[in-house]
């Protein structure tokens, strides 16, 4: 097994002289990969107005533009500007591509409306966290300047290392993010 696992790294290595940031070719859909993991990759859910919302496999320091790029590009309904495109994308994270709605306003993936389901970690703007019980538009901001600051979030219990989070917030917050 392991030198099924060194032929298909040396193979890999062969192939590729340097890592691809852009859409993936037709010819590497499907391919299951044998990495170990090892390498810092990150794995990512992108989904709403893309063309080929799914599960993908991005370098370490891989930004949200380059998902969004692997996934194929956003959509003519995509609402790029609701999103942070230059954050840092987090092993784990799910990447939603927001729909124009009627004005232009955005709708969930789902169609429902934010205050419906969960929003992000990820990719929540300011205006969508100052939405949740206990977040104000300074607090809001907070979590965006350490979500970027910090290369993204896995896990909202990160958010407890921000100055005036207390317990009753992070409930909150827990409630209505997703990592």
């Amino acid at each position: 097994m392991a030198l099924l696992l060194l032929g298909a790294r040396a193979i890999r290595a062969e192939g590729s002289s340097a890592p691809s940031y852009g859409a993936s070719s037709a010819a590497d859909e499907g391919k299951i990969s044998l990495d170990s993991g090892a390498s810092g990759d990150v794995v990512v859910d992108v989904t709403g107005a893309v063309a080929r919302p799914g599960v993908y496999r991005l370098p370490a320091g891989a930004r949200v533009t380059d998902a969004v790029a692997r996934a194929g590009g956003a959509t003519g309904a995509a609402l790029l500007e609701a999103i942070n495109l230059a954050a840092r994308l987090a092993d784990g994270q799910q990447v939603v591509v927001p729909r124009k709605g009627p004005g232009g306003a955005p709708v969930a993936a789902s169609g429902a409306s934010s205050e419906e389901g969960p929003i992000s970690l990820g990719t929540a703007t300011v205006e969508q966290l100052d939405t949740i019980d206990g977040i104000g538009p300074v607090t809001a901001q907070d979590i965006v300047d350490f979500r970027d600051q910090h290369g993204g979030l896995s896990s909202v219990d990160q958010l407890d290392q921000i100055s005036g989070i207390g317990p009753a917030t992070m409930e909150a917050l827990r409630a209505r993010l997703q990592p």
